[in-house]
């Protein structure tokens, strides 16, 4: 049980909504330049948006075309700090690009673009491009399809194997700096006395309790709920009940990008791709991933139910032969696809086709619709969250007519920085090599970096700990402790899918389901009741947006159906 009666005693200068990574940035940086800050979050810290990306921390080449060239120097910009910053999420990648006389840009104009690429990444650590003419580009990549190849390009972006784990670094800085920081807390609404929100009205997801988070006689209320951002502008009330709208239009019209898993196949490169696909010349990445490879996104309109969103049918055909007509050899099918994921870009609502609209993020000040002391932001990509963070912060400051500090998130590392040849990564090595497997210190230091010691302690203190979930897989039982004691893990998939990636590497997570169930109870204080319906949650949760419907369609034993969610235990 959480107790919120500190919560209740404490004024906020700055009130948060929204546990994605651009709120959890701004949380951040507000808390390390000393206000007294609060983030809230509906579901998990990067439950949404923030979790179901490519994975990709890039420049956006594309952007080029529109002419967003400030865009992608900020991008460039932000790439390299995070290299320096969290250089154990965050690593080099280097990313093909075939040109096809049929589908693609010619020849010439990639070429431009990638010029201009390495000119607006002056300050890069990484190598610049190279062109491979058609015969050297064949000889590299023998796989691709040949019909109407004219050579290719190769650059360098970056690559965040974790994302979520990027967005929860934030959090678990900002609450080091000083922030209270909440998931599974939902506002239900904003009160506004006059021209201000005064106070947040609150409640517990898991135990409907009511909140009240008050704010500062100055305080600035923050709306960083990302798909939901017009959502949360439709709960403000006047004191004394009477409903008032916080945005006089939509802000958001999102679009739907949707991803698949597969294991490895035949042709499949050792470099990600950056691809036109054939039928629409839509671009798209295959990317190499924990061993598989991911394989997204799409790009449509989406006005539906923001709570139920999963990679449609057609989608996943249209990656799929797509990926078979840039690789012929690959052949997947259906079957090959072993997880699936979909979320919505919170992009500005334009009209136009889905690939045009803008990916600048905008900072909309509710101040000329009548609520001076609220600002929601509008898109935001993964790789510029901390600048967002930082631009918030400065907003907040200049909304309370203070002086503004400088940023500390420029050159701070994040809580687990650590590079590759830190020598504690060998000291681990040598220290538990008689009780962990190797392969499962290395998936400490790339979950946790630094703080990968902390979960080796766990193992110290209890030997069975280190004993892994499921056999054939590196994660140990003291990553499920670790997950409730130090990172707010509240469910099972919490921990499966967002603070560990076993869910996306084998069977949804469904055959690891029992042992953390039990880790939990026994470990964590957990009665049966709450691991009951934490595994009925999970169920579910992998059946409406991580499974196939055309794999529930085809469920027939007693077993599946209960895992299609239509039994429960």
């Amino acid at each position: 049980m959480r107790s919120f009666q500190k919560i209740r005693n404490t004024a906020y200068d700055a009130i948060v909504i929204g546990g994605g990574v651009n709120g959890a940035a701004t949380a951040r940086d507000a808390a390390l330049r000393g206000l007294k800050t609060i983030v809230v979050e509906k579901a998990d810290f990067a439950g949404g948006t923030s979790s179901w990306s490519t994975r990709l921390v890039h420049g956006g080449l594309r952007y080029l075309e529109y002419f967003e060239f400030s865009l992608v120097r900020e991008s460039l910009h932000e790439r390299e700090l995070l290299l320096r910053c969290a250089p154990h999420l965050v690593k080099p990648l280097m990313l093909t690009v075939p040109i096809y006389g049929d589908r693609s840009r010619p020849y010439w104009k990639i070429w431009a673009g990638m010029i201009l690429y390495d000119f607006f990444s002056f300050d890069k650590s990484m190598l610049p491009h190279r062109m491979l003419p058609k015969q050297k580009f064949r000889q590299h990549l023998r796989s691709l399809d040949p019909d109407g190849l004219k050579g290719g390009a190769q650059y360098y972006d970056a690559q965040v194997v974790y994302a979520e784990r990027l967005c929860l670094e934030n959090i678990i800085a900002a609450r080091e700096a000083g922030a209270t920081v909440l998931n599974y807390v939902e506002v239900i609404a904003l009160e506004r006395n006059g021209d201000r929100i005064t106070r947040l009205h609150c409640r517990d997801v898991f135990t409907g309790e009511v909140v009240v988070i008050t704010g500062s006689q100055d305080a600035v209320v923050i709306n960083t709920a990302g798909p939901w951002v017009d959502e949360i502008c439709r709960r403000g009330v006047q004191a004394g009940g009477e409903c008032v709208e916080l945005a006089r239009e939509q802000l958001i019209g999102g679009t739907k990008g949707s991803h698949i898993i597969v294991d490895a196949f035949p042709g499949a490169p050792d470099m990600a791709l950056y691809v036109e696909a054939k039928s629409d010349k839509r671009p798209f990445f295959i990317v190499p991933w924990l061993g598989s490879y991911l394989i997204g996104t799409t790009d449509i309109r989406f006005n539906g139910n923001l709570e139920q969103i999963k990679a449609g049918d057609e989608e996943i055909d249209y990656l799929l032969r797509e990926t078979n007509l840039t690789i012929p050899s690959a052949r997947l099918t259906r079957d090959d696809v072993k997880f699936t994921y979909s979320g919505v870009r919170p992009l500005p609502n334009t009209e136009g086709k889905p690939g045009g609209i803008t990916r600048r993020h905008l900072l909309h000040d509710h101040g000329k619709e009548g609520t001076v002391n609220l600002i929601s932001l509008v898109g935001g990509k993964l790789t510029t969250f901390r600048h967002v963070g930082e631009q918030l912060t400065d907003a907040i400051f200049l909304k309370m007519g203070r002086p503004i500090p400088p940023c500390p998130t420029l050159h701070q590392p994040f809580p687990g920085a650590i590079l590759p040849n830190d020598p504690r990564i060998a000291d681990a090595i040598v220290q538990y090599g008689d009780r962990l497997k190797r392969t499962t210190v290395d998936r400490l230091f790339d979950l946790y970096g630094a703080r990968a010691l902390q979960v080796l302690a766990l193992v110290d203190d209890a030997p069975e700990l280190g004993e892994c979930i499921v056999p054939e897989m590196p994660d140990i039982k003291a990553q499920v402790v670790y997950a409730v004691r130090a990172e707010f893990a509240q469910t099972a998939a919490d921990i499966a899918r967002r603070r560990t990636p076993i869910a996306m590497e084998q069977n949804y997570g469904l055959d690891a389901l029992p042992v953390l169930l039990d880790v939990l109870q026994r470990h964590c204080g957990w009665s049966q009741k709450r691991c009951d319906r934490s595994r009925t949650e999970y169920i579910n949760y992998v059946v409406e947006n991580c499974i196939p419907d055309y794999v529930l369609a085809q469920l027939q034993t007693a077993e599946k159906l209960e895992i299609a969610g239509r039994s429960r235990p």
